[in-house]
Order: structure tokens, then C-alpha cells, then sequence
């Protein structure tokens, strides 16, 4: 059967469908200076683009599921994109997995439906943070070593009291960008090891600063500097001046991204 012109163009639409992916991410987040796209210094979101666009042979625009701080790493920090390229999936992984850095391992990769959006079609985000009871060594990088004996059942209740709807801004660094400050956290919980406290936190969406921000204030409470009334007066006064310190980056790990 001959080849019109109009079986040439049904073959070309064909081989230049575009199609949707959707990367699961992991991440040592302590050489990057955050996920997103900066002016200056080295970022999650560019290393993984720039291989993208040699592998892809194509310019491409890496959306993330939400941006991580300086020094904060991911376990599961999820990224789409479109693209009209053909190449597998599998064949995709490996070959971003072979010249991305050492820092950076995607997980997966996955063909998904057109309308996905890895920030817009997420309903839940895991964060971890982890605070190391002893002096270590090894996995200084992952944990927030704190020498203060620290009360867990007064940080436990502190913890229950932002599950809910509320607003996080007492809790958030200013964001010129943020058209509310309002969360719903679905858990929030403090867990105990032998050598080790960590708090898990599940919400809708998180605000600037919000979970190191929650942590540094609770080892207050934990201190005994803030009663757990202090900690229900600040989350409803959206005053950050009154909240205490941001716990430091290496302790905190974007966990999972849910839909």
C-alpha cells in the first residue's frame, strides 16, 4: 500500500506523542544549596535537568512535588515532566542513574496520565525529622545531635496539637510567594528509640520552613522552656518571633509524596 501524505503524518504524530513521567527521587541534600532552580549554587533540580536534556536530546522543564532547604535530603521527593521522546522508562532510569552524581538516585521512573502534575496532583507529603540522643559519628549528616535531657511526653502533646487545619505562619520563614499559610495536618507524632527521637509529620502541603521550624520549637517544650499552652498560643498568634529556633537542615527527610 502506498504511503500518502496522510499515513506519513499519522506515523509522525505517532512517534512524537507526548507523554507524561513521573521520577521518585532520592537525595543527600547536604552539598545542594535546595531542590528548586537558583541563581546561584548547586541544586537538586539542575543536576537532574541537565542530564535529562543530554539523555532526552531535547530542552525539559523538571516540575517538583515541592522544594526542599539547603541541607534537607529526600527519600522520596517526586518529580514530572513532559516529553515527546520514546525512550523506556527502564531504559531511562539507567541511564540517568549512570552519569547522575553520587548524591542523587532516581528511584523510578513511571509513564503517568497527561494531566499529572507532581506539586498540583500530590493530596499528602511525609516528612521525617530525626534527633540523635548521643554523640555519633557516623550518620552526624542525617540527625540533630541534642545533648539536653528532652521530656517526650509534653512533645507528644505538642505534636497532637497542630493536627488539624490551622495557620502555619508562626511557623513559616516569609514566603513573598505564599497565598495562605494554611495546612491540614493528617498525623503529627514523636517515636522513640534507644539512642533516638523522631517526628513524622503528614499534612496536604507544608509552608516555608514549617517542619524545622515545628522541631525546634517542640525541643523547647521538651526542654521545659515553652509549656504546651505557650506552643498552642504561638501557632495561633502567626507571629514566627515568638516560635523558637529552626532545627537544623541534616536532620530532616522528605519521606514520601502520596497521591
Amino acid at each position: 500500500m502506498p504511503r500518502t501524505e496522510s499515513n506519513s503524518r499519522s506515523v509522525w504524530a505517532c512517534k512524537s506523542r507526548m507523554r507524561t513521567l513521573k521520577l521518585t527521587i532520592e537525595y543527600d541534600g547536604t552539598d545542594f544549596v535546595g531542590w528548586q532552580s537558583q541563581a546561584d549554587g548547586r541544586t537538586v533540580q539542575d543536576e537532574i535537568t541537565k542530564v535529562l536534556e543530554q539523555v532526552l536530546q531535547r530542552p525539559t522543564t523538571l516540575l517538583g512535588a515541592g522544594r526542599t532547604d539547603s541541607g534537607v535530603h529526600a527519600r522520596g521527593q517526586v518529580a514530572s515532566l513532559r516529553t515527546e521522546s520514546q525512550l523506556g522508562t527502564g531504559s531511562l532510569l539507567s541511564a540517568l542513574n549512570g552519569l547522575l552524581p553520587d548524591d542523587i538516585v532516581i528511584r523510578s521512573v513511571e509513564e503517568v496520565p497527561a494531566e499529572f502534575h507532581a506539586r498540583f496532583s500530590a493530596r499528602e507529603r511525609v516528612y521525617r525529622y530525626t534527633i540523635s540522643l548521643v554523640p555519633a559519628a557516623l550518620g552526624r549528616r542525617y540527625h540533630w545531635y541534642v545533648k539536653y535531657d528532652l521530656h517526650l511526653e509534653s512533645m507528644s502533646q505538642v505534636a497532637s496539637v497542630v493536627n488539624g487545619t490551622h495557620d502555619f505562619e508562626a511557623f513559616s520563614r516569609f514566603d513573598p510567594e505564599a497565598e495562605h499559610y494554611l495546612c491540614t495536618i493528617h498525623s503529627s507524632a514523636w517515636t522513640q528509640s534507644q539512642e533516638s527521637l523522631q517526628y513524622e509529620i503528614c499534612g496536604n502541603r507544608f509552608v516555608h520552613g514549617m517542619v524545622r521550624a515545628l522541631v525546634g520549637t517542640m525541643v523547647d517544650v521538651g526542654r521545659g522552656y515553652t509549656s504546651v499552652e505557650d506552643f498552642a498560643e504561638i501557632l495561633a498568634s502567626r507571629d514566627r518571633r515568638r516560635a523558637g529556633m529552626a532545627a537544623p537542615p541534616q536532620g530532616l527527610v522528605l519521606e514520601e509524596v502520596r497521591y
